[in-house]
C-alpha cells in the first residue's frame, strides 16, 4: 500500500499521466518547464522565514502540500521572502509557480 501511495503522489506532483493511460509522454515538455535559476534557502529552515529566487524573480504562485498530497498553504509573492511561521515541523512538497513555469521542491521545517 505504501508503494502505491508513494507512485500516486510522485505523480500527481510532477504531473505525469495516470499510470493506467497509454498515453506517451513528452518529455521536452517536462525538462523546458522548470524555472531556471531557482533557489530556495535555507532549507531545512529553523526560522519562520525562507527565500525564493529565481534568475528572473518574477511574482511567484507558491503552493506547500504534506506529504499525503493534501494542499496546506498557498499564497502569491511579489519579494524573494515567504513566511512560513504557521507550518509545523515536518516535510513539505513545495510547489512554485513564475510565469507559465513550475518547479516542485521538497521543504523540510524544523
Amino acid at each position: 500500500m505504501k508503494n502505491y501511495l508513494f507512485i500516486f503522489l510522485v505523480c500527481c506532483f510532477l504531473n505525469l499521466p495516470n499510470l493506467g493511460n497509454a498515453q506517451s509522454v513528452d518529455h521536452t515538455t517536462t525538462i523546458s518547464s522548470t524555472i531556471e535559476g531557482l533557489s530556495i534557502f535555507p532549507n531545512p529552515v529553523k526560522n519562520d522565514k525562507i527565500f525564493i529566487t529565481t534568475k528572473h524573480n518574477l511574482p511567484k504562485t507558491i503552493e506547500i502540500y504534506d506529504v499525503l498530497g493534501k494542499r496546506i498553504f498557498a499564497a502569491s509573492i511579489l519579494s524573494e521572502s515567504l513566511n512560513i511561521s504557521r507550518l509545523s515541523p515536518g516535510i513539505y512538497i513545495l510547489k512554485i509557480k513564475e510565469n507559465k513555469l513550475s518547479a516542485t521542491r521538497k521543504l523540510v521545517v524544523r
